[in-house]
């Protein structure tokens, strides 16, 4: 899928993240065919978002749009936040432990490198969170 000229300067602004950056968007892409994706902003830069839905934290009034699944550079490592709270539990947090060599929080999943992850595991919960939004068993409110 061509990226655009947006996109493209994206994944170049990572430098020497780019190859990391583009093989795990290439991972999201082939675990979820169809998604959409686009750059959001998010603090002072932008991400590159995955599947837009509806998003309502509890402190708003208003319900917003934010991608189920969105890809970030960091200064010293990838993060890949995963919106998706199935069965009580968030679905990044519940798998760290299947996931290789990442730290994770409630919804990020870090990793240096993209050969420190176990990408059969993240494949798969790419797909469960992309499976539980599609049929509305994605209780994610942000908090």
């Amino acid at each position: 899928m061509d990226g655009g000229p947006d996109i493209d300067a994206w994944f170049a602004a990572a430098g020497t993240r780019e190859a990391d950056l583009r093989a795990t968007d290439a991972l999201v892409l082939a675990a979820a065919p169809g998604i959409d994706r686009q750059l959001v902003p998010m603090g002072r830069g932008q991400v590159l978002g995955y599947g837009l839905m509806p998003y309502r934290p509890r402190s708003a009034t208003e319900t917003t749009m934010w991608p189920l699944i969105a890809l970030a550079a960091q200064k010293r490592h990838l993060s890949l936040y995963v919106s998706a709270v199935v069965d009580g539990a968030y679905l990044a947090e519940s798998r760290a432990a299947q996931l290789g060599k990442v730290s994770c929080g409630k919804s990020c999943i870090r990793f240096t490198s993209l050969d420190r992850v176990d990408t059969v595991a993240l494949d798969q919960l790419v797909r469960d969170a992309v499976a539980s939004t599609a049929r509305g068993d994605n209780d994610y409110t942000g908090g």
